[in-house]
């Protein structure tokens, strides 16, 4: 997924850079006390067209009969937010029960993993046998409990699960080379992708800029005609192009008149301003799309312009009487089982226990980890006021430290 620059708070808020598909994608709400108050358009549990002058209300069940009519619909999300997930779960839901033939389509989920798919659709695999057989910790980077409501309501429901990414392996090569670089043998069958929009293109400059400033190169210096930038297009394009092809393929696997509702799961960065997916699916020939966001009720009203989707919905904050889950303050990579920090929030729990940018984590709590998922739900785990002991790999030194979490507030 792609999404603008945040400053990470460390819970789920992790992101893995030995591929674009979690560039600065995941990135979690600050705690309740950093939030701006709630905007003035947005109200809680309401959805919204998007208006340059004021987003307009709209009503639920006149909305979404409206969606269940499209060809393809697009569900956003930001990875990490549980919110994000249970609203996809209803939308789904509320979806079904006037369409019932669906297909859903997962981002998560690179092609080679169908046939996986289509044994838990049809109940042949337990949850420990999905996730084993489809490798989840390795095709991504997020706990699997914020996800396995969705794959369990299409299970429960026969609907088909169809994978829509491709190998990191592709868009890393990609993004490294160029799309014409990469052998068409190694291409996935993924055609090549439309050129997007001026404005898509800006954005994906903006991210581009970032990354460089993220590995210490100077972005400044960087410009919109460079070859690292064309080939960093040139990959997040062919993503949003395998994503449209394989839902377009289910659309017009069937007869018209006999098509069942496609519905994509997806970052939303990927949907926005129809830039991405939606893009791609108009050069397939596939028009009636529906795209469909959640968003933090303190957005700015002004984010909410013309284009940005064709509706919104504002996802209600927690209660504030809730104590926020204990928080580290990094953003980590993940390449060749290898974990590094990243980046450290300035005044975070992070820097005051002294991890520094560029970090290994040889083993937290004891156990080394390979992967970006076990750290992640060890700082979900712990207790507040507890210690939690790390083996620090810096240069060519091994550091002990001890993070030590505030009591619970």
């Amino acid at each position: 997924m792609i999404m603008k620059p945040t400053r990470l708070w460390f819970s789920a808020a992790v992101a893995c850079a030995a591929t674009v598909s979690t560039l600065p994608a995941v990135a979690e709400h600050p705690p309740a006390a950093h939030r701006a108050a709630a905007s003035a358009c947005l109200q809680p549990a309401t959805w919204l067209a998007p208006e340059d002058a004021m987003p307009r209300p709209l009503g639920a069940s006149t909305l979404l009969a409206a969606m269940a009519r499209r060809e393809v619909v697009l569900l956003g999300e930001q990875h990490d937010d549980d919110d994000h997930h249970r609203w996809q779960l209803q939308t789904l839901a509320a979806l079904h029960a006037q369409r019932p033939d669906m297909v859903i389509g997962f981002e998560m989920f690179p092609r080679r993993v169908q046939p996986v798919l289509d044994r838990w659709v049809a109940g042949e695999l337990g949850v420990k046998e999905f996730l084993q057989q489809s490798e989840w910790d390795k095709v991504w980077n997020m706990p699997a409990e914020l996800y396995l409501p969705l794959f369990q309501f299409a299970r429960l429901n026969r609907i088909p699960m169809v994978a829509l990414n491709v190998e990191r392996s592709l868009t890393k090569a990609i993004t490294e080379r160029g799309l014409d670089a990469v052998p068409a043998s190694q291409r996935e069958d993924v055609g090549r992708p439309a050129p997007p929009s001026q404005e898509y293109r800006d954005y994906l400059f903006g991210i581009h800029r970032m990354h460089l400033a993220m590995d210490g190169d100077d972005d400044s210096a960087a410009r919109p005609s460079d070859s690292a930038f064309k080939f960093f297009l040139e990959s997040q394009t062919t993503w949003d192009r395998a994503m449209a092809e394989a839902l377009a393929r289910r659309v017009t696997a069937a007869p018209a008149g006999a098509r069942p509702l496609v519905v994509g799961v997806m970052g939303s960065g990927h949907i926005r301003h129809g830039h991405g997916v939606p893009h791609q699916l108009r050069d397939l020939g596939v028009t009636s799309i529906g795209t469909l966001l959640p968003v933090p009720l303190d957005l700015e009203c002004k984010s909410l312009r013309a284009g940005l989707a064709d509706a919104v919905f504002a996802v209600p904050q927690p209660a504030l009487v809730q104590p926020e889950p204990p928080r580290l303050g990094v953003r980590l990579e993940e390449h060749e089982g290898v974990v590094r920090i990243s980046e450290v929030t300035p005044g975070s729990l992070a820097e005051r226990s002294g991890l520094k940018n560029g970090d290994r984590l040889l083993e937290v709590a004891g156990i080394a980890p390979d992967k970006i998922t076990p750290v992640v739900l060890q700082v979900r785990q712990q207790p507040h006021g507890t210690w939690l002991p790390m083996r620090i790999g810096r240069g060519g030194d091994t550091l002990e430290l001890i993070v030590k979490f505030p009591p619970r507030p």
